[in-house]
């Protein structure tokens, strides 16, 4: 199906402080953005009318432009009306919403002392990451051709723009195979995530998951852990090498896209069922974000 291009559609985008129609809210091609990868940004899902996890993206929308060393110019409290005000313009009650942070195009070159900081937040209807089907049943990943970075050599704990070069790499190369996503290991051949998200392995029962010293420490993923902690699951967050694979009956990963969704094989190499620790936190995850009674998963 044709995706109708994201610079061609109807509403507006909030632009710098204020609300621009959709088709005009454009940047010069002198932008150091553009030339040098130094935007971050957030993605953030609403539904039934309220947007998940609101203030903690919008707080590691600044977190990462400290990182990239600039100041975002709105606090968390004026991205947060803005993010509701730019998702009330669709007037749907689902959406996703994506707020950028970028350098504008006052300086080109390595370095952008002089570069204003602009600010825009959009906000559109978007379908699921993965097909129901392929979410029932799961899906399967390739092996990424790049690795995660060592943290002395990329700011890997801010969401950069930059950072996901080899994610669209690794993420094209396993739909050119024939796979939804690719898993990608860290510098050390440790396992480390897919392209846009977090992994979990279930093994004798326990929810094992890689510890996020390489790569983003989830906002879906903070919340899926605080879900299994609360049905009583254990969780242990630790470094897994990737022949542990074959050790697990069950694979799932996290994300604000990808929610909660199985994996159900893995180039061919490992397979896994989707279980009923998988089943029952897709379940919670879907009622948490739906404002619905999640009482049996009690603290």
């Amino acid at each position: 199906m044709h995706e109708v291009p994201y610079d061609d559609r109807d509403g507006v985008i909030w632009f710098n402080g204020k609300t621009v129609p959709w088709r005009e809210a454009k940047l010069h091609v002198l932008n150091h953005a553009l030339h040098y990868g130094s935007g971050v940004f957030e993605g953030m899902r609403a539904y039934n009318g309220n947007i998940f996890e609101l203030t903690a993206h919008n707080e590691r929308l600044l977190k990462s432009a400290e990182m990239l060393g600039f100041e975002v110019p709105y606090t968390t409290e004026e991205l947060d009306q803005a993010c509701r005000e730019t998702f009330e313009t669709t007037g749907a009650t689902e959406a996703y919403i994506r707020p950028i942070a970028w350098r504008g195009p006052e300086q080109m070159g390595v370095s952008a002392q002089a570069c204003v900081i602009n600010v825009a937040i959009a906000a559109w209807q978007w379908p699921a990451y993965f097909t129901p089907e392929a979410r029932m049943k799961g899906i399967a990943l390739d092996w990424a051709p790049y690795r995660r970075p060592d943290p002395a050599t990329a700011p890997v704990h801010a969401k950069a723009a930059g950072l996901y070069m080899i994610c669209t790499l690794s993420k094209h190369s396993a739909e050119s195979n024939g796979y939804s996503d690719a898993l990608m290991l860290d510098w050390r051949g440790q396992l480390a995530e897919t392209t846009g998200a977090n992994i979990f392995l279930v093994i004798d029962g326990k929810i094992n998951t890689p510890t996020p010293d390489c790569f983003l420490d989830g906002i879906t993923r903070r919340s899926v852990i605080k879900l299994a902690k609360n049905r009583g699951y254990d969780i242990v967050e630790r470094a897994i090498m990737p022949e542990e694979l074959s050790d697990a009956t069950e694979m799932f990963v996290t994300g604000t896209a990808a929610e909660v969704t199985p994996i159900s094989d893995i180039a061919g190499e490992f397979t896994f069922d989707v279980g009923n620790i998988t089943k029952t936190l897709m379940t919670d995850y879907d009622d948490l974000v739906n404002g619905r009674d999640i009482s049996a998963a009690a603290e």
